[in-house]
């Protein structure tokens, strides 16, 4: 990470690659010990060390979202120096993500002044051995030069714009010609806004910052400028909402939006393997001198057995093949994965992608066809935009997001986004279709709790201005969905992994549907720091071991911690929820494991519990 503040740029601090993505990524704010930083938008970004991923399905995945001129998934750059002491000297030193100061009003923690960085009156110090060490200093303060920091308020809106917040706007009640340095002062020790008050020195105006929050920040808050600070500019129409306050650091100030598709084979032939996985660096040879050259600057070492004649044939087949192939169906990422999965061919096995097939859990066989052991897998996962205040979670697809939410990660048209790679371990388990059907048509219940689901899916959508008649997931999909929830929160205490690197992805389409039926769960890691392939959930997959624990997870949420409020809990209730009896205690997964949002679970289709209304739901007897 580096900031390009002066024509030099500095290291300011390091990220994760996946970071870019999840909780660091463009337009986000990063926090470091003495600067508050943004990462900037795709048109600062060094190309020169990034690399390019090969993932044709999540290309056009993301193509779809936004537009057909992105051409290439590359990854943040990466400096390739090996030094376990790096040389702070060399250019490597300065390979990173560009990043600038953000918020841009700081604050000198000794005389409380309150000013821009653009004042002039804080001064930037830099140590090239500790860049951690990097701040603002207030060099002209009566004490020793303290630290500055960043003020802690900022203003966003819906429409994913970011602003400092306006100072001299709110002390002066309105627009005003008064100059006067303005003061920061904190009473108490409680940090609340009642507690902080912003002065004029010049003409003496003061106002407490709980004057910007609630309903009274309705009322003297100004318009939205539509500025985009990781773009640095404002929007080209300006912004018709207003301002909303919130604190540095707030969790609604940046929502990634993100796709993501596993690496699935597409042929057993093992050369033609090797070419789609090394096939945005073999597409640019145009001819086999280029191959030849590849070779020699060590490019092919995977295909040390096959000679250039061979690759180049492999090659050429692959790009006729292109131009007669249809377009990738990008609506429909999961299906290839789940005919996959559900029809294991070992013969597709490479050192990306591992499938095992075992017998079905122990005790459990009549509700499941198979389970199978996906000992590698590689998930590939691309950043497509951000919001602000509200977040993509609260939609069911990327693709219904209001347009003027989606704040975007260049000034123009990308045409690359950035990309990351982990390879993981998981269990798939596909359920009996028969059984499947059997408990769907033969349970009188269900119907009328189908129809009170629908009718929240439908009230949910409304409030958000959805078409309400769209995306309800059906029954089948609550059923896979809460089974998922529950058995990765009990893998999480044997597996060695923690709560947070387990995903889910749920199979599910009902027979009269196209490439129906799919009832299938995939529960695999996602932790780029330890590869995930530790093995620890694979051997979990074994009939005995999965069948206690999915006894095991079937108990415990039997009975939640927040019964009876919880087992009688009904989206029906408001339109802030959609779900039945889940939460916290018993259900509910970290944000980054579940693919709805904690949205449409519910314990009671899994086992009774204390709502004896519903005990006749239950899909495990």
């Amino acid at each position: 990470m580096t900031t390009n503040q002066s024509s030099s740029k500095n290291k300011v601090g390091e990220l994760r690659p996946s970071q870019i993505l999840f909780s660091s990524g463009i337009g986000s704010i990063v926090d470091l010990p003495n600067l508050s930083t943004m990462v900037m938008g795709l048109d600062d970004w060094e190309l020169t060390h990034a690399s390019e991923l090969g993932e044709a399905r999540l290309l056009a995945a993301v193509q779809k979202e936004i537009g057909t001129q992105v051409k290439k998934l590359l990854t943040p750059p990466i400096s390739q120096s090996n030094n376990l002491i790096p040389n702070l000297f060399d250019e490597s030193a300065k390979v990173g993500i560009p990043v600038s100061p953000f918020p841009t009003w700081v604050v000198c923690p000794q005389c409380r002044l309150l000013a821009p960085l653009r004042a002039g009156l804080f001064e930037l110090k830099t140590d090239r051995h500790r860049p951690d060490q990097n701040r603002y200093i207030h060099s002209n303060c009566r004490n020793f030069s303290p630290t500055a920091i960043p003020a802690r308020f900022l203003v966003a809106c819906q429409h994913g714009h970011l602003d400092d917040f306006p100072w001299r706007y709110f002390v002066h009640r309105g627009s005003s010609n008064c100059k006067g340095s303005l003061r920061l002062y904190e009473y108490g020790i409680s940090g609340s806004a009642t507690d902080i008050e912003v002065k004029c020195d010049s003409c003496g105006k003061s106002r407490r910052m709980s004057d910007a929050f609630g309903e009274l920040g309705k009322m003297n808050m100004p318009q939205c400028r539509g500025r985009h600070p990781h773009l640095r500019n404002f929007a080209e129409d300006g912004c018709t909402k207003q301002m909303k306050s919130i604190l540095l650091g707030a969790s609604n100030s940046w929502f990634p939006i993100t796709l993501s598709v596993l690496s699935i084979p597409t042929t057993i032939n093992q050369l033609g393997q090797l070419i789609d996985k090394h096939w945005t660096v073999l597409e640019k040879a145009t001819t086999i001198d280029i191959l030849a050259a590849f070779r020699q600057i060590g490019q092919l070492k995977e295909f040390a057995k096959y000679s250039d004649g061979e690759i180049w044939q492999e090659i050429a087949q692959k790009r006729q093949g292109a131009g007669e192939a249809p377009l990738l169906d990008v609506k429909d990422i999961k299906t290839p994965e789940w005919q996959v999965f559900s029809n294991v061919n070992t013969s597709l096995n490479s050192a990306d992608f591992r499938l095992t097939s075992v017998a079905a859990p122990d005790g459990y066989e009549a509700y499941f066809e198979k389970v199978v052991l996906v000992e590698r897998l590689r998930e590939v996962r691309a950043l497509v935009g951000f919001t602000r205040i509200e977040s993509p979670g609260d939609y069911a697809e990327t693709g219904e997001l209001p347009e003027e939410y989606w704040a975007p990660l260049s000034r123009s048209k990308p045409t690359w986004v950035p990309a990351s790679e982990v390879r993981g371990e998981g269990i798939f388990m596909q359920f009996q279709e028969e059984i499947l059907q059997k408990w769907l048509s033969s349970t009188p219940r269900l119907t009328k709790y189908e129809q009170q689901s629908l009718e929240a899916h439908r009230r949910w959508r409304r409030a958000r201005s959805l078409d309400p008649d769209t995306n309800f997931p059906r029954i089948r999909y609550i059923l896979l969905h809460s089974f998922a929830h529950a058995l990765m929160r009990q893998l999480v205490i044997e597996c060695g992994y923690n709560a947070a690197s387990l995903r889910e992805r749920i199979y599910s389409k009902d027979p009269n549907e196209d490439n129906g039926p799919m009832a299938g769960v995939l529960i695999y890691t996602a932790a780029p720091d330890s590869e995930g392939t530790l093995g620890g959930l694979v051997s979990l997959g074994e009939p005995g071991l999965l069948g206690r624990h999915i006894d095991q997870a079937l108990e415990q949420i039997g009975l939640c911690a927040s019964d009876p409020l919880c087992a009688e809990h009904s989206p029906l209730q408001n339109t802030t929820s959609l779900h039945w009896a889940a939460c916290h205690a018993c259900l509910f997964s970290p944000e980054t494991s579940c693919e709805r949002g904690n949205k449409y679970l519910d314990r009671t289709l899994l086992i009774p519990t204390m709502n004896a209304d519903l005990s006749e739901l239950a899909f495990f007897q």
